[in-house]
C-alpha cells in the first residue's frame, strides 16, 4: 500500500466507496475539498448518510481534534465555542471552556447549519471564514486551528442572514437517495448480516496539514488551466450565472488539491470536474453548469450528458406509468426503453474504452454510466418484476 498522504486518501476514498453505495463522487469531493482547506455542504432529504458519511471521513484523520454539532435556532455561541466555567464564576472570574469546542477542532462537522441561531451567526461566520473566534468577555480573538468543515442540510437556506453562511461553503454536494434497485438490495441485506470488519486506512493529523499548507500549494496551475477558468466563466456568464471573484479564486486550490489526490504535479483538464460542486447556487442550475464545465474537460463527457438527457427522459416516463398494469409497463420497455438503454449502454462503454486509451478522465462518462444502470435496473424491477437481488447479474 502507499504511505504517502496522497495514496492514503485515495485508499481512504476507495474503502468509502464500497461502503457507501453511489457515494464515490461525494467521497472524493469531500476528500478533495478538506485537501484545499475548505468547506462542504451535504445537501439533501434525512436519511441519505450525509451524517454517517461525514463522520466516518472526519474519522480517517488521527489525532485530530474533532468537533460536532446539530444547530438549531436556539443555539448559544458559548455551547459552539466554550462554555461558561461555573467554578470559575463561582469565585467571581468570567471564564469560557475551550476544549473540545470548535474553538480547537482541527475538523467538523455541522449539522443542519442553516438553522444557525441570530445570536452564534457572527461568530460562526468568522469560524468558517477567517478561523477565529472573538471570546465572550473581549479580548484578543482567539486562533481556531481549523482545516475545514463538512455540513449538512435537509434543505436551502432562506434569508440574508443563512445566505451569508450559504456563502462560506465553497463546495456544495446533492446527495439524494439510492437509484439503483440492486444497490437497494444490497444495502437491505447489510442490515441483517454480520459485516466483516472494514479495512481501516488512516492519515495522519499532521501529514494532512503538511498537504494542506505546502504540498497542494506547490501543484503547478498551467496558463492553459488559467485560460480553460476564463474560458468558462465567459461562458456562464452567457448564461447568466455569476460567481464572486472570490469563490473563483478559491476554486484554483480545489483544483490543485484535485490533481494532488490523483498523484500529479499539475493541473489538468480532468480536474475542472471539481467545479461542478462549486459554481451553482440552486440545484435546478447545476445541469447548466456540468455540461459548461465538462465541455472543457472531454468531447466524451460531453456525449455522455447528451446520453443522459435520453436516460433521464426514460426514467420521467417511467415514474409516469406508475401504477399502470405490468401489460401496459411491459409493451412500453419493449417498445421503447429496452432498446434506447442498450444503445445508451454500449455507446457509454465505447465513449469509456475511447477516453481511457487517449489518457482523459472516464469520470463523467462512468458516473451516467451508473445512472444509465441504475434506469435499467428500475426498468427490470418495476416493469418486469425481475427480483432485485438478481439484477446486478444480468446488467
Amino acid at each position: 500500500m502507499e504511505r504517502d498522504t496522497a495514496g492514503r486518501l485515495r485508499a481512504i476514498c476507495g474503502e468509502l466507496s464500497e461502503r457507501f453505495y453511489e457515494r464515490a463522487d461525494v467521497v472524493r469531493t469531500l476528500c478533495v475539498t478538506l485537501l484545499a482547506g475548505q468547506h462542504s455542504l451535504l445537501l439533501g432529504p434525512p436519511g441519505t448518510a450525509k451524517s454517517e458519511l461525514a463522520r466516518e471521513i472526519t474519522s480517517r484523520v488521527e489525532d485530530a481534534s474533532y468537533w460536532e454539532i446539530l444547530l438549531s435556532k436556539f443555539t448559544a455561541p458559548t455551547r459552539m465555542f466554550g462554555p461558561v466555567d461555573v467554578g470559575a464564576l463561582a469565585r467571581g472570574e468570567y471564564r469560557q471552556v475551550f476544549e473540545g469546542r470548535a474553538t480547537t477542532a482541527h475538523i467538523a462537522f455541522i449539522d443542519e447549519i442553516f438553522k444557525c441561531s441570530a445570536a452564534a451567526l457572527n461568530e460562526t461566520l468568522g469560524f468558517l471564514n477567517e478561523r477565529i473566534y472573538h471570546p465572550e468577555n473581549g479580548g484578543e480573538p482567539i486562533r481556531c486551528p481549523l482545516i475545514g468543515a463538512i455540513t449538512a442540510s435537509n434543505e436551502l437556506p432562506s434569508g440574508e442572514e443563512n445566505a451569508a453562511v450559504y456563502d462560506r461553503l465553497l463546495v456544495r454536494i446533492e446527495v439524494g437517495y439510492l437509484a439503483d434497485p440492486s444497490n437497494f438490495a444490497s444495502l437491505i441485506r447489510s442490515a441483517v448480516r454480520r459485516p466483516e470488519p472494514p479495512t481501516r486506512t488512516t492519515v495522519a493529523l499532521a501529514e494532512l496539514q503538511r498537504a494542506v499548507a505546502e504540498e497542494v500549494p506547490a501543484v503547478e496551475v498551467p496558463d492553459t488551466m488559467v485560460d480553460a477558468v476564463c474560458t468558462l466563466r465567459a461562458a456562464l456568464r452567457r448564461k447568466e450565472l455569476v460567481a464572486s471573484d472570490r469563490r473563483w479564486r478559491q476554486a484554483v486550490r480545489l483544483l490543485q488539491a484535485s490533481a494532488y489526490l490523483d498523484g500529479r504535479t499539475a493541473v489538468s483538464e480532468t480536474d475542472l470536474s471539481v467545479l461542478t460542486h462549486v459554481l451553482w447556487d440552486s440545484p435546478a442550475q447545476r445541469p447548466t453548469v456540468e455540461r459548461e464545465v465538462l465541455q472543457l474537460v472531454n468531447l466524451d463527457a460531453r456525449e455522455a450528458l447528451d446520453l443522459a438527457d435520453t436516460i433521464g427522459e426514460l426514467e420521467a416516463q417511467l415514474d409516469s406509468m406508475a401504477g399502470q398494469p405490468r401489460e401496459a409497463l411491459s409493451e412500453w420497455v419493449i417498445k421503447n426503453a429496452h432498446q434506447k438503454l442498450a444503445l445508451a449502454g454500449k455507446r457509454l462503454e465505447k465513449l469509456r474504452e475511447e477516453a481511457a486509451a487517449a489518457g482523459r478522465s472516464t469520470a463523467a462518462i462512468e458516473r451516467v454510466t451508473g445512472r444509465q444502470r441504475a434506469v435499467r435496473a428500475r426498468v427490470l424491477t418495476e416493469a418486469l418484476g425481475v427480483d432485485a437481488s438478481m439484477v446486478r447479474a444480468q446488467l
